[in-house]
This record gives structure tokens, sequence and C-alpha cells, in this order.
């Protein structure tokens, strides 16, 4: 637990990007320190061992979080990524952000049936998870589990997820 509230401690604040009235959380130096990072990669996975068979990980920093939680779990990983960005898309969804639009997209590289663990560096709105977890859905997979490093609290993101089983680290 100790290594937890450090791996906390090392979360950045960064007012109005990426624009005015945004408030950014920065985890690089958390990335950057390998205990706090694995610190982070246990407890993201330890509610949901064993239960799934590959990690999803959400453009841009839920890559690097969902990198490591792959291989610490002996799983594959697929990325979920902004549109235009994949050579292959198989599905795309549009969502909602805090400040804007966006849309993700996926490839069929899951099988029907596949139980996907779907890891996010940031639980704001909710938009962006709930629309991976569409994604998800349209190619055959079954989301066992969301997990985050970080949740805002204020912004309401929780509610949009419904029931499905949430694991999150830190709250602001």
């Amino acid at each position: 637990m100790h290594e937890l509230a450090r791996a906390e401690s090392l979360i950045g604040t960064i007012p109005d990007y990426p624009e005015a009235g945004v408030v950014f959380r920065d985890i690089t130096p958390l990335l950057a320190d390998a205990a706090a990072l694995r610190a982070c990669v246990d407890a993201m996975l330890a509610p949901f061992e064993g239960g799934f068979d590959v990690v999803a990980g959400i453009e841009a920093r839920g890559f690097l979080l969902a990198g490591a939680a792959a291989v610490a779990a002996g799983v594959g990983l697929v990325p979920i990524r902004k549109a235009g960005k994949l050579p292959r898309p198989a599905a795309r969804v549009s969502y909602a952000l805090e400040y804007g639009t966006a849309e993700i997209e996926m490839h069929d590289d899951i099988g029907r049936g596949t139980r996907v663990l779907l890891l996010d560096d940031v639980l704001a709105t909710g938009g962006t998870i709930a629309a991976a977890r569409d994604l998800v859905a349209q190619l055959g997979g079954s989301i066992v589990g969301t997990a985050v490093l970080l949740e805002i609290d204020a912004l309401g993101g929780r509610a949009l997820l419904g029931d499905a089983p949430l694991q999150t680290l830190f709250h602001v």
C-alpha cells in the first residue's frame, strides 16, 4: 500500500491543458518510476486475476498501462485507437469528451467470446470507456471489467458505466 500512496504522489496537475478550464493529470512521473508503475499495474489487475484473455488499452496513455498489464498477466494486448490511426479498422464508435467529441477504432483481433479487461489512465465523463466497451461488444468480445488509474469524481463518469466491474486506484 505504501507504494500506491507514493505512486499517487507522483501524478502531476497541469491546469488549462489541453484547453482552458481542463485540468490535466500528468502520469509520466509515475510511469518513469518502476516500483510505482509495478504497484499500480498489480493493483489494477488484482480484482480480475485469471478472468481475462487479453488487455485492451485505450489510446494513448492507456496503451502504456495496458502493455505493462498484459505482460504482467501473461496475456496479449489489443489497442483501441483514435479514428484514422489503424490500417484495418473493423469497428468505430463516436463519443463525447468533456471538451468535444471523438471517435475510436479497433481491429478485429479478438474472437467471439474473448474475455477483455479494459484499461485506461483516467475516468472522466465516461464517454471514452463506454465507447471502448461498445467497440469490444461489436467485435464479439466480452468486457470482464475496467481498470483505471485515476477517476475524476466530479465529472460523474462512473454513472455512465453502470454496474460493470470497475477498479479505480485513485480519486480526485
